[in-house]
């Protein structure tokens, strides 16, 4: 959910915040925080290879479980958290054997729910199966590709995929993408969607709170002179051409999917 603030301000003016109700726990767990190195865009050579990067507040790593391999331990919710690396918040969970974990928060997932995953595991949100567990037409979200290698779909604010057909040694899963893929059914996936879904309502209001989050102004290449940028130069307005990067590539519509990918068979139907 989002609230609208009082205009005092003129960064304020147009700003949409997130509203922050779900949180419950401004304190992370200190045993399960890793130091972020921010290279600002350079390479070991401090040459700038990415431009637009650099600056921003100092932020920690949350070491999230994509895995979900303690099978058959019911863990606790404590709290529900804010992660200043991704957009979904994180849920931190208490083991029965007294260990504790980071996980995605899917939504409807509450403080004082019990969590846990494995075969006997119920078809219930924040619960971790195999895709062979799960009945079809349920949503799911942190699907593994490989089994054991950890969730890498669906893990974004408020994302979802749904498991539409079993067959074989395969099930079709339908990605937040539009993109309709065979997956193993030995591979794991969590119950629910994904918390947050607010987040692509959420407006900053001004460049200095991009400007914190460690964006650095981006220039249009129309804007730049034909040395700069393959859509430089021109008198006045009247420059451009086809939509194209710095380096030439076309930006609208032209396929850079490798031909003959080895997971081109697995795809039943592309995405949009």
């Amino acid at each position: 959910m989002t609230k609208k603030i009082k205009p005092v301000t003129p960064g304020l003016r147009f700003r949409v915040p997130p509203s922050f109700e779900d949180i419950t726990s401004s304190t992370p767990e200190k045993s399960l925080l890793k130091a972020l190195k921010r290279s600002g865009g350079r390479n070991s050579k401090g040459k700038m290879t990415v431009r637009n990067i650099g600056g921003g507040h100092k932020k920690k790593i949350r070491l999230i479980d994509f895995k979900r391999m303690k099978d058959g331990i019911e863990a606790k919710v404590k709290s529900i958290e804010y992660d200043p690396t991704r957009s979904a918040n994180i849920a931190l969970i208490y083991y029965a054997d007294g260990e504790k974990s980071y996980i995605i928060a899917p939504s409807g997932l509450k403080v004082g729910n019990t969590v846990i995953s494995g075969k006997d595991s119920p078809i219930e949100v924040g619960n971790t199966l195999t895709l062979d567990l799960i009945p079809l037409g349920t949503i799911i979200h942190n699907l593994e590709l490989t089994p054991g290698r950890g969730a890498s779909l669906a893990r974004s604010a408020g994302s979802y995929a749904q498991l539409v057909a079993k067959e074989g040694k395969y099930a079709t899963v339908k990605l937040p993408s539009g993109e309709t893929r065979l997956v193993l059914l030995t591979c794991k996936a969590s119950i629910g969607s994904v918390s947050n879904s607010n987040h692509m309502n959420v407006r900053l209001g001004k460049a200095g709170r991009n400007r914190w989050k460690g964006r650095r102004p981006r220039v249009r290449g129309v804007a730049m002179n034909p040395v700069d940028h393959p859509m430089g130069g021109g008198e006045g307005k009247a420059s451009g051409g086809h939509p194209r990067s710095r380096n030439g590539l076309y930006s609208k519509g032209l396929k850079t999917r490798k031909k003959n990918k080895y997971s081109d068979r697995l795809i039943v139907k592309k995405r949009k």
